[in-house]
């Protein structure tokens, strides 16, 4: 038993002398190498120069692989930081721009309710003469009625009757007054008939409201062939509306006779009042 022990001893002592002379011979084949590399490399041997170039040149491209990830980590961060900048100033500029959007829209509005709130206050003063200016308060519309309320009433001394124009051109009368208001009806509302008169004949009819946009010529000559596109004022021999005052123009639709109004009955926001002496037992 003793004897195997020794034996394996022995046999790993053995194995570890032959391991070191490996290794010592190892280093000296080394250390010979690198001094025969050195001296060639002195003498300038070409061979080992151009190992050298090439090696040197290899070494150069792996460390300049190697680290490119490393160079463009930077420009990466800086990309990035460049983008969620663009990104978030440019949601800023939307926001400051929906923000000046929405001031000028304010200023719109509010240059429009200047311009109606002068014009309103303007209208406390009687304007063109005998007239004065009202502002639309509600717009009745049924598929017969056509009829409008204004801002004024006895207080500013409106009576029935009263012509109610757009600018220059006729769209209603006052048919009822109360204090603060008044309800005009247009020339377009199924009730209304006004006298007119149109062409170089002077052609005398009534303006009928048919409940639609564009009113009808009643009561013609029997022998007058009508035509369109003559110009339609009122006539005054009724005593309420003065004569001369722009109506519409004529249309023929089928045989039939009808008046494109100068002023759209449906755009109305100011109308003038013409403060004139009515027989208001026509109404």
């Amino acid at each position: 038993m003793s004897s195997s022990r020794d034996d394996f001893g022995i046999a790993i002592r053995s194995a570890l002398l032959k391991k070191g002379a490996r290794q010592k011979f190892s280093l000296v084949f080394l250390l010979f190498l690198a001094i025969i590399i050195f001296l060639l490399d002195i003498y300038q041997v070409k061979f080992i120069k151009f190992s050298k170039i090439l090696i040197n040149d290899g070494i150069y491209r792996l460390t300049n692989i190697s680290t490119a990830p490393l160079k463009l980590l930077p420009k990466i961060n800086e990309t990035i930081k460049e983008t969620a900048f663009a990104v978030e100033e440019n949601k800023n500029l939307k926001t400051k721009l929906k923000e000046l959007q929405n001031k000028e829209f304010q200023v719109e509005f509010l240059k429009n309710q200047n311009d109606s709130l002068r014009r309103i206050l303007e209208s406390d003063v009687k304007i063109k003469g005998k007239s004065i200016l009202a502002k639309v308060l509600l717009d009745k519309d049924s598929p017969y009625l056509k009829s409008i309320i204004i801002n004024r009433g006895s207080k500013s001394g409106i009576n029935k009757g009263m012509p109610v124009v757009d600018g220059n051109y006729l769209v209603g009368k006052i048919v009822e007054v109360n204090y603060l208001s008044s309800r005009v009806l247009l020339l377009n509302d199924l009730n209304s008939r006004i006298p007119v008169t149109f062409g170089e004949e002077s052609i005398q009819a009534i303006l009928s409201g048919i409940g639609e946009k564009k009113p009808m010529l009643e009561y013609l000559p029997e022998l007058y062939e009508p035509y369109g596109n003559l110009t339609v004022f009122t006539s005054g021999k009724d005593g309420v509306f003065l004569p001369g005052i722009p109506v519409g123009k004529t249309e023929m639709d089928e045989l039939n006779v009808k008046v494109k109004l100068f002023s759209d009955p449906n755009q109305l926001s100011f109308v003038t009042v013409q403060l004139i002496k009515t027989n208001k037992d026509n109404f």
